[in-house]
C-alpha cells in the first residue's frame, strides 16, 4: 500500500523544510489559543506590565523559538522515513490538524 504513495513522497522530499515549518506553525496556531488562555489564567492577578511582558515573550520569542528549533528536527525525522510512509504521515498530519482546528472552532 505504501508503494502507491512513494511517488508522492519523492515529490515532497525537496520541500520537507517548508512542509515541516508549516506543520509546526499550524499546530502552534491551534494550540496557541489554549496556551495563551492558560497563561492569562496563571497571570490573572499580576501587574499589567508583567502580564504584557510575559505575553510578548511567549508570542514573540517562545513561539518563534519553537518553530525554529522544532522544524529541523521534524524535517530530519521525515527525511529518514520511507517516502510512502512519509507522504502518508504528512497528509494525515495536515488533515488531523484541520480536524483538530475544526473541533476547536478555529475554522
Amino acid at each position: 500500500m505504501l508503494d502507491l504513495f512513494a511517488p508522492g513522497g519523492k515529490l515532497l522530499s525537496p520541500y520537507l523544510l517548508e512542509i515541516s515549518t508549516a506543520l509546526v506553525a499550524c499546530a502552534l496556531v491551534v494550540l496557541g489559543a489554549d496556551i495563551n488562555r492558560l497563561m492569562r489564567n496563571v497571570l490573572r492577578d499580576t501587574n499589567f506590565v508583567i502580564r504584557t511582558g510575559c505575553f510578548i515573550l511567549l508570542n514573540a520569542f517562545g513561539y518563534g523559538l519553537i518553530i525554529i528549533k522544532a522544524t529541523p528536527v521534524l524535517k530530519s525525522t521525515l527525511n529518514n522515513i520511507e517516502p510512502g510512509l512519509m507522504f502518508s504521515i504528512v497528509v494525515l498530519s495536515f488533515v488531523g490538524i484541520g480536524i483538530w482546528a475544526q473541533r476547536n472552532r478555529q475554522i
